[in-house]
Parts: structure tokens; sequence; C-alpha cells
């Protein structure tokens, strides 16, 4: 049977318990129709890069899919139809990952380091601005004059 590797964005107001019942529901969609569901991952709820139907965040999962076709034809059909689901994706793949996907392997990272990482030169360079030495000697001599002329 073919490998497919499915992605679906849940609305953003959707609790994760309910996410987990969308999960159950479309692992047994795909076991009745003869396929099963090698792994599940729910990556969390994460911003959006655009404004999906009105949602700017949405509930992230994975499901690594071994199934025929028509099964996972039925649960695109299905997801289609639910006020749940606002997007999927779903790929032909030649072999599924073993452990972690990328995503989960990335958010491990950034619980060990506590921070994103450290930044980068480009960050530090002022470009065209002048040192902020320049700029203390013309306001020190530019009250001297003031007081002068009083």
């Amino acid at each position: 049977m073919p490998l497919y590797e499915h992605v679906f964005l849940a609305r953003q107001d959707v609790s994760t318990q309910q996410v987990e019942g969308l999960q159950e529901t479309f692992r047994s969609l795909i076991e009745e129709n003869g396929g099963k569901v090698a792994k599940t991952e729910y990556w969390g709820l994460k911003s959006l890069a655009y404004r999906v139907k009105k949602n700017r965040k949405a509930h992230y999962t994975l499901m690594n899919i071994d199934a025929p076709h028509e099964a996972v034809a039925e649960m695109e059909r299905q997801m289609g139809l639910s006020t749940d689901v606002i997007r999927f994706l779903t790929v032909r793949v030649d072999e599924h990952e073993d452990g972690p996907s990328a995503m989960m392997r990335r958010s491990d990272r950034d619980e060990r380091d506590g921070r994103r990482g450290p930044r980068r030169e480009r960050d530090h360079d002022r470009g065209d601005r002048p040192s902020r030495d320049s700029h203390s000697d013309r306001g020190a001599s530019s009250r001297d004059d003031n007081e002068d002329n009083s």
C-alpha cells in the first residue's frame, strides 16, 4: 500500500481534547477502509503565516498513513466537510521517517536551550549611523553657547 504524510490544521478555538478526538475519528476512518495510521504527532497551537478562514492560529497534527488511495480520499472528503479543520495537506512518500518529525525535534531543541540561539553579527551592525561619542560633544557645546548669550 502507498505511504502518506498527512498534516491537518484545526481551528484555534478548538480544545486539545477535541483535536485528539478528530485524530481518532480520522484514524478509525482509515482503518475501516483497510489502512493503518503508523504514527500521530500533535505539534501544538502555532501561529499561522497569514489568516486562514479568519483564524490567526491553528492546532497542527501530523499523521503517517499506510493506506489505499480510496481511504485517504475519503478522509480528505470528511476533512473538507468538517468545520473544525481549516486546512490539510497529504503527500505521498517513499518511506516514513523513523523517530520524531523535524517539527518535534526543533521544539525539543528550543526547550533545552531556553532561547533560540546566538544573535548574528548583522544585528549588531549600526551601518551608517554615527557612534554615540560624536553626539555627546555637539549637545554640550550648544548648551554652553546658549548660557553665554543670556
